[in-house]
């Protein structure tokens, strides 16, 4: 989850942008709480038509676009998986987005301070953040939490329901649409969650963290990794080697990939996890083009969760571990070098499967 500087060149292009639209427009957003709108500025701008929202990025967009319907005009900034809105360096034009919207929509927790941080004053900030309670220092992948959702969806309806009251009807009848989507999704999660109890995962990076404990699963990704890469470092030997040992042991039911992170270390656990049949089930931070919906996306990823489990169902078989007395948790498979630094060994899959990072690069270097 690597972050980089971001605030010297923004400063200047908020800098430029101020002596455009008037200094006194270029007030900063905090990153957790929302700005009220006031009686003048952007709040003005189109009170008889649809509100000019936009979004940090498109897993809000979306779903703003959901509750707000025609009456909304929503933009999202980062709106494509080649794009880690981590290392996300903001242009011209998006901070010009940003200073014209009427309402902005951001995900907190420190994940797009960058947008945060360049509300006008006037404008009426919605964090998902700040709805649910997280904060700077939380897992910031707060679209994968269905609480987040809720609360999120509920505060969009509210601040649309103020800034245009003659459409409040309106976008109350989507928001109960909406939740009833929603209520189907939990329900499946449900159901998911008592066909597959015991259930435990390994994670590349935790990403899917709140989609994971929403299905009832246990993340066996040792703490020192997981640590090392939410702190942008290098994880430790050890602590590779024990997630290695981890996979090619199938002491995980699967492995999830996020496709936004690949480097040497996410090759090397696709890897392994090939080579043992431990499903690699890829999830991007960014909503694909081809969803259109958050219900919908992460339905779609619920749905590849459970086809995981069932192959690695499939394949216990032709896995059987060690049952001698004091070989439990031991594998038959033999055991990774603990090095981490097999940087010259090609991932490999004995299932005919790509691992999903190889040949990939990271797109945050």
């Amino acid at each position: 989850m690597k972050r980089i500087g971001w605030a010297t060149k923004a400063a200047a292009l908020l800098g430029a942008i101020c002596m455009t639209l008037g200094f006194a427009a270029c007030g900063a957003g905090n990153d957790s709480q929302p700005q009220s709108s006031g009686n003048g500025g952007n709040a003005k701008q189109s009170a008889k038509g649809p509100i000019n929202v936009v979004a940090s990025i498109n897993q809000w967009g979306t779903l703003a676009k959901e509750i707000g319907g025609p009456d909304v005009k929503v933009t999202s900034i980062v709106n494509t998986v080649s794009v880690d809105a981590h290392d996300f360096e903001p242009q011209t034009a998006d901070m010009a987005k940003l200073q014209t919207a009427e309402i902005v929509v951001v995900n907190g927790a420190g994940y797009d301070s960058w947008a945060s941080k360049s509300i006008v004053k006037g404008a009426t900030s919605v964090s998902a953040a700040s709805a649910v309670g997280a904060s700077t220092g939380d897992n910031p992948h707060l679209w994968f939490s269905k609480d987040a959702r809720r609360a999120t969806a509920t505060e969009l309806e509210d601040v649309f329901a103020k800034a245009r009251p003659a459409k409040a009807k309106q976008f109350e009848a989507r928001l109960k649409i909406w939740k009833a989507s929603e209520t189907k999704l939990e329900d499946s999660m449900k159901t998911f969650a008592q066909k597959h109890k015991d259930a435990t995962y390994g994670a590349t990076e935790p990403v899917a963290y709140y989609l994971m404990d929403d299905l009832g699963f246990d993340d066996k990704t040792p703490k020192g990794y997981t640590q090392a890469v939410s702190s942008e470092g290098e994880p430790a030997p050890s602590d590779l080697q024990k997630f290695q040992h981890l996979i090619s042991g199938r002491d995980v039911n699967l492995l999830i990939n996020n496709t936004q992170e690949a480097n040497n270390t996410t090759n090397l656990l696709t890897g392994t996890a090939g080579r043992t049949e431990v499903p690699v089930v890829d999830v991007s931070e960014q909503m694909p083009q081809n969803q259109t919906t958050l219900t919908g996306w992460i339905t779609a990823l619920m749905k590849s969760i459970d086809k995981a489990m069932a192959d690695f169902k499939a394949s216990e078989a032709d896995h059987q571990k060690v049952g001698a007395p004091g070989n439990s948790g031991q594998s038959s498979q033999p055991a990774e070098s603990g090095n981490g630094a097999s940087s010259n060994q090609q991932p490999s899959t004995s299932n005919g499967s790509v691992p999903s990072n190889e040949g990939q690069t990271d797109p945050g270097k």
